[in-house]
């Protein structure tokens, strides 16, 4: 497929370079374009000096940037991808952002007979890397088994939620989720360690029961250790947690927990640690 790629970050550029390994031919933009020009480097294909041109031809245009902000940018507007896309062509973004901007998104495609599919992803830069994301899909059951074909590229699961929007409040689910077992565990490792307890054996000893999790599993070495170089950021956690807490406002619900956490991620990065990743909840406990 002609397959038109923009956004080149931390999860972006792995999943691209999937796309161009499966045999499609990708055409890519990012912002910095020397970048894009190491992609291109890497893995073939071609780099393109605006979204427009990016998506000129594409049967498939994939958006993967940082918030809603920046994915207005680089598809709407005369430079962005809806001007350059044709009638029939699907578009997919894969930035986590709020699901008011995927039904504007979806409506504005419409006007052009573009196909709209919000898609966020869960999995991490690792997941990225090994082509083992979990997506969460909105939109019409024809665009979603369209977008499909793409995602076997670099997903293990993908889970067609419903109507456009209800990927992202899937994955607000999901980070709702996340905030709240790291919490947990960032609380537990550091009453181990201060009870005097080994807690590799701790560790060995929960894993295997109702308290186990991917978290648990993969960070608490590093947790203890005080090493938050790994994963997803503080920053875009700060950012997500925003987003699930405006749709929680607007749906009526409650996340009292959420919001405590979220208050936590600002002063871990208040203190220098916003390009850490989320494991880095328990530096603030590691300090008192």
């Amino acid at each position: 497929m002609h397959i038109a790629f923009i956004g080149l970050g931390v999860m972006g550029g792995p999943i691209a370079g999937h796309l161009a390994r499966a045999g499609h031919q990708v055409r890519v933009y990012n912002r910095t374009a020397a970048r894009a020009a190491e992609w291109v480097a890497q893995y073939g294909g071609h780099a393109a000096p605006t979204p427009r041109e990016a998506a000129r031809g594409a049967e498939v245009v994939l958006v993967c940037v940082g918030n809603d902000e920046d994915v207005r940018a680089v598809v709407l507007g005369h430079d962005g991808a809806l001007a350059g896309m044709t009638e029939g062509s699907l578009l997919i973004d894969h930035t986590t952002a709020s699901a008011d901007l995927a039904r504007h998104l979806a409506e504005v495609a419409a006007h052009t007979e573009v196909g709209f599919v919000d898609a966020p992803v869960s999995g991490g830069q690792a997941g990225a890397v090994n082509g083992q994301l979990s997506v969460m899909c909105g939109g019409s059951d024809e665009d979603v088994d369209r977008a499909r074909r793409v995602f076997s590229a670099y997903a293990k699961a993908v889970a067609h939620q419903g109507p456009v929007g209800t990927g992202q409040l899937c994955k607000m689910v999901n980070q709702i989720c996340i905030a709240g077992v790291l919490a947990g565990l960032s609380e537990g490792l550091d009453f181990a360690v201060k009870a005097g307890l080994d807690p590799e054996k701790v560790v060995h000893a929960i894993s295997k029961g109702a308290a186990q999790s991917w978290q648990m599993e993969n960070r608490w070495r590093t947790m203890v250790d005080g090493k938050f170089e790994f994963g997803f950021a503080v920053n875009w956690m700060i950012k997500d947690l925003d987003i699930c807490m405006e749709a929680a406002d607007e749906i009526g619900a409650n996340l009292p927990i959420t919001e405590e956490v979220a208050e936590r991620y600002a002063e871990v990065a208040q203190r220098g640690g916003g390009r850490w990743d989320t494991s880095s909840l328990i530096s603030l406990l590691q300090e008192e």
